[in-house]
């Protein structure tokens, strides 16, 4: 019965232990649909989601595949294909012709921060500067960065407001915010 009760136990022990490592493993949030693995680059983690499939295919025709999987650290705010679908009509069309990737790629640019910035690293900042922190943008943007009730909002140079959806998306290059709008370069 004494053998019985001490496999019983490690077989529980083993359990939890089991449970707590898929816990562990499974630090980051779920984006489109796919787990995102922060042992693996932005582009990497990006592809696999469902809702990125129009900023994976922008990034490919920008030329911006190489970039974004090299060392960082990258602070990307991530479009969702809504967001996309919310310019005006025929704007990505055009934008995805190769006569545009000049401009296309200033545009992603500006959703690039040359750092990693967590969300609590961004409301420490935005705490620091009274109310709001301008950040420079890969692009040559400025960013706003504003927060409240814990949430993470983020103005471009022409007022288009983009809220943070899913934050902390780690990546081995940095680390990815989903947003809800897409940024664009002073018109």
């Amino acid at each position: 019965m004494n053998i019985t009760l001490r496999a019983f136990a490690l077989s529980a022990m083993l359990g939890v232990a089991s449970l707590s490592g898929a816990a562990f493993a499974q630090e980051n949030p779920m984006v489109g649909g796919a787990a995102m693995f922060a042992d693996k680059n932005i582009i990497e983690n990006a592809v696999n989601s469902a809702d990125h499939t129009t900023l994976v295919a922008a990034v490919k025709a920008a030329g911006l595949v190489e970039t974004l999987s090299g060392p960082g650290p990258f602070t990307v705010l991530a479009p969702t294909n809504a967001a996309f679908d919310a310019l005006p009509a025929g704007t990505v069309d055009t934008l995805l012709k190769p006569e545009n990737k000049e401009m296309l790629a200033k545009i992603l640019a500006c959703h690039v921060i040359p750092a990693a910035a967590m969300s609590t690293d961004i409301m420490s900042m935005v705490e620091a500067d009274g109310g709001e922190h301008v950040v420079d943008t890969v692009g040559g943007c400025k960013l706003t960065l504003k927060t409240a009730d814990g949430k993470v909002t983020v103005t471009d140079e022409n007022g288009t407001v983009a809220n943070v959806t899913i934050a902390d998306v780690k990546q081995s290059n940095g680390v990815i915010h989903v947003i809800d709008a897409v940024l664009t370069p002073k018109s």
